[in-house]
Parts: C-alpha cells; structure tokens; sequence
C-alpha cells in the first residue's frame, strides 16, 4: 500500500518528485526518464504512468538548466520507439496463443479480420493519435500486434509518432516551464494533462457504444 501511495504522489507530484531526484542522484535521472517512458508504452499493464506531464516537466527542467535538452529528448524518443516495439511484439507473440485461434470461443475470425483490415488502412494514424492519449498509447502497439499490422508499416508510424510526440512535448515544457504563472499552476496543468486526455477517450468509446448497429 506504501508503494501505491507513494505511485500516485508521484504521478500527481511528478515536477517535485522528478526535480528532488535530479538534485539528490545528477545524471542517473535518465536512467529513470527511460525506465518510465520504456514501461508505460511497452508494459501493457502498466498505463497509468505518467506519460505526457513527465515529458513536459522534464522539459521545464531543461530550460532551468537543471537537466540537458539534447540528452533528456534523445533518451526518451529511444525509450519511447522501444517500449511500442515492445508491446506490439508482446500483442504479436501473445495474441494468437491466448486466442487459441479457431479452437476458443473467444477467438472470432470475422472480428479478427476486421481489426487486421482496420490497423492496416487506419493503424498509423491510430498508433500516432494514440501517443498523446494516456491509456490508448500503451494499449495500441499491442492491439495492432495481436491484430497484424505489418511491423514495417508499425515502425513506421511508431517512429513519426515517438518524435512529434517527445519532441513536442518537451519542447514545450523548455519553452513554458519558465513562465511564471505556469510555474504557480503546474500542479494543475497536469492534472489537466492526465484527465483532458482521459474524458476524450471516455466520451469516445461512450459515443462509440451508444452509435445504432448499422
């Protein structure tokens, strides 16, 4: 119970925490940015990490000089690719062992299909998309995995998506962490950064289960 109650100090707190870190252990802070962005998008049970605030704060970090920009965004972007490889080779080893293919009564060929027809007409765009969707970017390498998306076709966008998305954020955290009232409210800005992204993918899916069968 201590270890969760000090996970979710720490995802709410992630600036305090991830600054007292640098000032107590120096450069082995990218040994923990890679270690929790390589876990949240390649673990699939682990999507409650902190994705998008730690990148921004860790830009802010940056542009106090309490950190190196080029280092902290080379070290997550290769955490980032990594950790969807990952998990899309997880759902691409996993996914027909746990359906036992035509033999379960889970497994449903005409579904698989269609979710194989969809990743490869839409998966790029779903697994770039995704990045910036907490829970959605560590459950979308597996889906496209378990569903087959060409592993060329998923690097691909794995890659594009990695960079827009680390660079992006962290990028911005160098240039807005410095700015006094997002100093005074970062606490806030990401608990908007969690939950925003959250009630997008909530009211999706809710809109998604609601739509009439056509």
């Amino acid at each position: 119970m201590e270890f969760v109650a000090f996970l979710i100090d720490f995802i709410l707190h992630v600036d305090v925490h991830l600054q007292n870190f640098v000032t107590t252990y120096g450069t082995w802070v990218y040994a923990l940015l890679f270690l929790i962005i390589f876990v949240e998008t390649g673990v699939v049970v682990m999507p409650f990490l902190p994705g998008d605030s730690l990148l921004f704060v860790a830009g802010a970090l940056c542009g106090l000089g309490l950190m190196d920009f080029s280092a902290t965004c080379a070290v997550m972007l290769v955490a980032a690719i990594l950790g969807d490889q990952s998990n899309y080779a997880i759902g691409r080893y996993f996914g027909p062992k746990v359906f036992q293919w035509e033999n379960s009564r889970l497994f449903n060929r005409n579904a698989f299909n269609q979710a194989h027809a969809f990743y490869e007409k839409y998966g790029g765009i779903t697994v770039i998309l995704a990045r910036f969707m907490p829970f959605l970017r560590t459950f979308a390498p597996f889906v496209a995995g378990v569903a087959e998306m060409t592993r060329t076709k998923f690097t691909l966008f794995n890659v594009v998506g990695a960079v827009i998305w680390v660079l992006g954020i962290v990028t911005a955290g160098y240039f807005l962490g410095s700015i006094p009232w997002v100093k005074t409210n970062l606490d806030k800005i990401i608990w908007a950064m969690i939950l925003v992204p959250g009630l997008v993918v909530i009211f999706g899916a809710l809109k998604a289960r609601l739509r009439p069968a056509t």
